[in-house]
């Protein structure tokens, strides 16, 4: 017993006299590790400058012409919260004003020939990302109707033709909802947000907290944050050079030279209607979109337009 602890102390002198001269012959691997736990605090920079930066909020500010309240703190907060989330989004962001080259002239121009602001077309983008998506709800398209809202206001919602996915009729209808909304609130703002939880909704709001004005109204959390993701989407379009985004023309997603085609009577397979007139079925749907089926049922007397690429 009395060798074998002999033994065990010779053991541990050995290994603390190789430690030591392994640190005395390497000692940039020990100043390498404390280098590397020392803890960092504060935003990384580098020769360009800070990864984020704090941005100014505009001095004056509208929607379709209203003033926001921007003296109040609260107001700031929660337009700086919208701004500050979705430029540091980047890749929707980016993406976002890369669809807008396709799509946001044509929806600039059936808001004006309906006497829309051109403020509304935030509206879209923000309910949709330009996209044909379908909420958990069921709410289709560019504008985000139900079927119910769609038919009301003229798009025909069937098994083989839903026009909630045609952007430009979805548009026309979106801006008789919005012309309707109008003449009940008096207000562009009130309007935006009715286009969220609906008139009944916020007249209900309205009439229960004996406020007129929405930045004045204690409001569910979705419809609360809703006017100030339009804004910010607003300030970055209209000056993105300021968030980050410089892209040119080029850069731009565009739509190509069409021609539209009519269809009087019912296609059994749109597939080979397709081959026929110099395209094909991907095509047809992607830029017909509100086709939703492989074949076409026209009913006599009416007709339908689609839209193809120029051959």
């Amino acid at each position: 017993m009395k060798n074998y602890h002999i033994y065990v102390l010779y053991g541990l002198v050995a290994v603390l006299f190789g430690l030591v001269v392994f640190y005395k012959n390497n000692p940039s691997e020990n100043i390498s590790y404390r280098k590397s736990s020392e803890a960092r605090v504060g935003p990384q920079t580098s020769s360009a400058g800070p990864r984020v930066k704090i941005f100014d909020l505009p001095e004056k500010l509208d929607f379709a012409g209203e003033a926001v309240p921007l003296k109040e703190s609260d107001i700031r907060e929660r337009l700086e919260r919208e701004i500050y989330v979705n430029v540091y989004w980047e890749s929707n962001m980016l993406l976002m004003m890369k669809r807008a080259g396709k799509f946001l002239p044509t929806i600039e121009k059936i808001l004006a020939e309906n006497g829309i602001p051109d403020d509304f077309k935030y509206v879209a983008m923000i309910e949709s990302g330009l996209m044909n998506v379908v909420s958990p709800a069921g709410a289709r398209g560019f504008w985000q109707f139900m079927e119910g809202t769609a038919k009301d206001y003229g798009l025909v919602v069937n098994r083989e033709v839903d026009e909630r996915y045609h952007f430009e009729k979805a548009t026309v209808a979106a801006c008789k909802y919005l012309k309707k909304s109008y003449a009940r609130f008096g207000k562009w703002t009130n309007v935006a947000a009715s286009y969220n939880m609906g008139q009944a909704g916020l007249s209900r709001r309205i009439n229960d907290q004996h406020q007129p004005n929405y930045y004045d109204l204690l409001l569910n959390e979705e419809t609360s944050r809703y006017m100030f993701r339009i804004l910010a989407f607003k300030i970055v379009f209209e000056n993105p050079k300021k968030y980050g985004f410089e892209l040119s023309k080029d850069d731009l997603y565009r739509l190509p030279e069409l021609r539209t085609l009519g269809i009087k009577s019912s296609v059994k397979d749109l597939a080979d209607w397709a081959i026929k007139h110099g395209s094909n079925y991907k095509e047809l749907k992607n830029f017909n979109p509100w086709l939703r089926r492989s074949k076409l049922t026209v009913r006599k007397g009416n007709e339908y337009f689609v839209q193809l690429p120029v051959e």
